[in-house]
Parts: C-alpha cells; structure tokens; sequence
C-alpha cells in the first residue's frame, strides 16, 4: 500500500498569510471562486496595486514583495481562477483574455481612481490584456518576465504558436517538480529550489490535468498581449532578469519598438521571478515608478 506523500502547503501558506498581515478573501467571477489577499483599502492619494501570479504558481509568490512594499498601499493578490486555492473548473476558458476579463471584472468592485497593475510570467500577459480592458486604465503596468511577448520583431503575432516549455512547467513526478524550481531562477540547483520542491511538489503533482488544460489554453493564443501593447498603452514597466531560460531576455528588445516610452530594468544574474530572486531591487524599482504616476 503507497503511503501519501504529506501535504504540508496548506498549514504554511496559512502561517504566511497572518506574517503578510493580510486578509483571505473571497469572490465569484465567471462560475469561479476566487481567493485572493488583501492588504490596506483604498483611500484617496493611496495606490491600488494587483499582483498577478504566474503559470503553475500561486499568490503566495508575490510575498516577499509585499514584505519590502510600503505598508500604507492597498494591495490585491489574486491566485489567478484555475490555480493556487481558486476554482478550476474542466470545461473553462483560460486563455490570457478570458482571465484578464474575469480580473476585470472582479476589480470593478473597488472604488479606486489609483489603480496598477503588475504581473510575472503568464500573469504579465494577463496584466498586459486587463490594462486594456478596465472601464478606466490603470495608472501603470508593470511586466516582469512576461509571457506572451515576441522574440524578435518579424514574429508573427496571429500564427500558430508552438512550445517546449510544458515538458518543464508541468511536472510529472518529484524529479520534475525539482527541475521545474531550479529551472524558473537562475537555472542552477538552490536549496531554496530543494525546499519549494518538497514543500509544493504534492499540490502540483496533483494538479497535472488542470495544468495541461489551461497550458494549452494560453498557447492557443500565445502571443495575445502584443496585439494590445503599443505606444498608447498607459505607462509601463518592464522588469526582466537576463538569466531566463523561460521567456528569453531577447525579448525585452520587442518592448523597445512595440512600446518605445517603457521604462526597461534588466537585473543581471537573475532569471525567471526577480520578485523572488531579487525581491528588494525589484519591488524598490516598482515603488519607484508607481510614486511618479500617483499624483
């Protein structure tokens, strides 16, 4: 008889959210229960921010960063419908329009004329489309890592697009899981890498048919994101570490001609989440450029 392996992510992810001194909260989007975290509420002259996970990940990614932020903010974690403690649902779209609606319609239940809106990995391209599709844009977008930019300028933003990356984003057993971790930082073996293995890799394994369907549906229209950024989206940041071997720093030189006024960070020795590689750097420079669009 095979023991299960224990899962211990719940109980941690508990501990952390009451050391963020943030709320659990709840919502219905789109037949889905959200979960998402908040910290503050909005006021007038105070920021909104909304940080938005990535692929295979969860809310609790963005935790250091709310440790380094300023405390006053009013800031939103979503586990994004599908993933982390939010509702998955088989027969769901979970393409980067159809979650950035749901995100959009959730948000439309707070009262903030300050709103922006950051996001890694897939929560980038997520972040990128809900720029777009907000009754009012936000005051900034911040990309970090993003997927869903093209590697050179001569792509082909509306062709078929195909991917190796799933053979390392959805694992499939504890070797898998341990390459997924060390392969989303700088790529070399870390025993924080270790750590994440053995503390999520029961909730990820458990996952690997959710993970599939909602692969599958972000690569179905892979590059979504670059039919709406262009020189009139608001303003944007974008954050990249050149050690990616996810989503390749050659794609930061897209940004300069698809949207020539971002303002480009790219942090040396860092790879694929700098929020958590580089959390002090990283959330200092978005601070940074929130505090010149909030007035």
């Amino acid at each position: 008889m095979k023991v299960p392996t224990p899962n211990f992510w719940p109980a941690a992810r508990t501990g952390q959210r009451w050391l963020l001194r943030a709320r659990r909260r709840q919502a219905f989007v789109d037949g889905h229960n959200m979960v998402f975290l908040e910290r503050g509420q909005p006021a007038p002259g105070r920021p909104t921010l909304v940080l938005i996970h990535g692929f295979a990940s969860m809310k609790e990614n963005w935790a250091l960063w709310m440790q380094k932020l300023p405390a006053d903010w009013h800031i939103l974690v979503p586990d994004v419908p599908g993933l982390g403690e939010s509702q998955y649902h088989p027969d769901a779209c979970y393409r980067y329009e159809s979650q950035a609606q749901r995100l959009s319609d959730w948000l439309s239940g707070f009262q903030t004329d300050n709103l922006h809106v950051a996001g890694s990995s897939m929560g980038g391209a997520i972040a990128a489309v809900l720029a777009h599709k907000l009754e009012r844009s936000p005051r900034t977008v911040t990309l970090l890592n993003s997927a869903g930019i093209p590697e050179h300028a001569d792509v082909d933003i509306d062709a078929p697009f195909k991917s190796d990356r799933d053979a390392l984003l959805i694992p499939h057993d504890w070797a898998g899981v341990y390459r997924m971790f060390n392969s989303v930082g700088s790529g070399k073996p870390t025993l924080p890498g270790l750590a994440m293995t053995g503390l999520l890799g029961p909730d990820l394994l458990q996952r690997r048919a959710s993970l599939r369907h909602i692969f599958d549906d972000m690569l179905a229209d892979a590059l979504a994101p670059a039919r709406y950024l262009s020189p009139e989206s608001p303003p944007l940041q974008v954050q990249w570490g050149d050690r990616d071997v996810i989503t390749p720093t050659r794609c930061v030189d897209w940004f300069k001609t698809a949207t020539p006024d971002a303002e480009l960070h790219v942090f040396r020795g860092v790879g694929h989440l700098p929020m958590l590689e580089n959390p002090g750097h990283s959330a200092k420079v978005l601070e940074t450029f929130i505090r010149r669009h909030s007035h």
